[in-house]
């Protein structure tokens, strides 16, 4: 995690814990003047709502305007993690385990950075995913983005 994630997430995880949701995660993603930053917000009982995002990006909006840790322009984004959730923590791909995933390396991992497959769990630090009967242990830390695949059946 890189530093400017990590200082969002120290300073954006309270706010939204202190609402009573989970905090998923969050992308920041610096696109030269203008910017983009992406919370995720999770609540296992009751779903995430509309409201319940135009609440939390009120409350994220007001701590932003305040710390200012974002020098640039930039749009905040609130958002439920959906089906096809995004994986940010080991944590969370151990909670997966047994569901679809693609992942996709910053760089090649045995000739390859795009993996789609089953999420077998963790060990250590890397990610257990069974690609065409091929069990493929990924470092956790060379993970640029890894989804879950929705099944609809």
């Amino acid at each position: 995690m890189s530093a400017k994630l990590k200082q969002l997430e120290d300073l954006l995880r309270p706010v939204v814990e202190g609402m009573g949701y989970t905090f998923w995660g969050l992308e920041f993603r610096s696109q030269g003047h203008h910017s983009l930053l992406r919370v995720f917000i999770d609540d296992a009982q009751n779903g995430i709502t509309i409201d319940d995002c135009e609440k939390v990006s009120r409350q994220i909006s007001g701590v932003m305007d305040v710390e200012d840790p974002i020098q640039t322009e930039y749009t905040l984004e609130v958002s439920s993690p959906g089906m096809d959730r995004p994986l940010f923590r080991l944590e969370q791909y151990q909670d997966f385990a047994g569901h679809q995933v693609q992942v996709r390396l910053r760089m090649a991992f045995e000739g390859r950075r795009k993996f789609q497959g089953v999420l077998k769990g963790v060990e250590g630090e890397d990610v257990v995913v069974v690609v065409d009967d091929h069990e493929y242990l990924l470092p956790f830390d060379s993970i640029e983005r890894a989804n879950i695949v929705p099944v609809f059946e």
